[in-house]
């Protein structure tokens, strides 16, 4: 069995995210393994990433956003290094991966308000015994000692199909209320909660994995891809949840400064072409021009969504809107 390796699950629409990721490890230094759930990726794709990371297919009939566990179970590893495709790395994890080799598996606080999130009714759904409410851990990044794999895989996996999508934001009506609303990420944290020992859990505070727009982070060194608070701390990731830079406009922030970098520059392992990205993504004076552009234009659909919601109507056209299905 391999001593660390990372994992990652991606689709068409987020190879992008998933090609910063493996280059943010790389420039930091991390030469492990990197395995690559392939939830539909074009053959183009497959292609740019030969000899760079190992592709697994997807299982038939899983939905995309069931499908991170299943890289370590089927190419399990002494320590795992389980991250979304919307995740870039910006500090070496040497620390991270060393509590895992101790026996702990490694979690980052989820963003306020949703930082304490518990239901006791997710013991009697998952058929979990008694639980600890601890803080509640975002999905998006965990560093699981492979000595875990057989109390915490299986249980995510079944958990995953025991809840299915309705009931969550993936299906219809769903609500923040519901205690399975996040899905994939409130099985985990309830399996966590019941199946490991306090000893057994390094729980990390938010500001270490943030989320936009990243605030009070500033830019130090993109070529070292360094950020850091006023008071110096460094994080270990940024997590660009909600929409991606790559697919939608969205505000400018560190991330996706970066990203520009890590998807173009000439020193990174997978080197996009800059057609393959937005012009706001690209180098040079219309791409500058194209993201201030997107910036506005996210400000101000952010300001008509805060506007929807004060008035309660945005909940409602979600609810009437929302397919039954899920993307990544």
């Amino acid at each position: 069995m391999r001593s660390c390796g990372f994992y990652c699950v991606a689709n068409a629409p987020h190879f992008p995210g998933a090609v910063a990721l493996l280059n943010s490890l790389r420039l930091l230094g991390h030469h492990e393994p990197f395995t690559l759930v392939d939830a539909g990726l074009t053959d183009d794709q497959r292609d740019l990433l030969s000899g760079h990371v190992e592709l697994l297919s997807a299982p038939a009939d899983v939905p995309p956003v069931h499908l991170a566990p299943y890289g370590p179970r089927l190419r399990p590893a002494d320590v795992q290094v389980v991250l979304d495709a919307d995740v870039i790395a910006v500090r070496p994890l040497t620390d991270l991966i060393d509590a895992a080799t101790a026996g702990c598996l490694v979690g980052f606080v989820n963003d306020p308000p949703n930082h304490d999130r518990f239901f006791p009714e997710w013991a009697d759904v998952l058929g979990l015994g008694s639980m600890r409410q601890r803080a509640y851990l975002n999905a998006g990044q965990f560093v699981i000692p492979g000595s875990l794999n057989a109390r915490v895989l299986g249980h995510w996996i079944d958990g995953q199909e025991t809840v299915g999508m309705r009931g969550t934001r993936y299906g219809r009506k769903a609500r923040l209320s519901d205690p399975f609303y996040f899905a994939d990420q409130d099985v985990v944290n309830a399996l966590l909660s019941a199946t490991l020992d306090d000893d057994e859990l390094d729980i990390r505070e938010h500001r270490l994995a943030p989320h936009p727009p990243f605030r009070g982070l500033r830019l130090i060194d993109s070529n070292a891809l360094a950020c850091a608070y006023p008071d110096r701390t460094r994080p270990y990731f940024l997590h660009h949840t909600m929409g991606k830079p790559w697919l939608q406009a969205t505000r400018r922030t560190i991330y996706s400064t970066l990203l520009s970098r890590l998807l173009l520059a000439p020193d990174v392992t997978v080197r996009l072409d800059p057609r393959q990205v937005p012009l706001r993504l690209r180098p040079g004076r219309l791409g500058s021009v194209d993201l201030r552009r997107a910036d506005i234009q996210a400000r101000l659909k952010a300001d008509a969504r805060r506007r929807l919601g004060t008035f309660g109507i945005r909940t409602r056209l979600a609810d009437r809107r929302r397919p039954f299905g899920v993307q990544p």
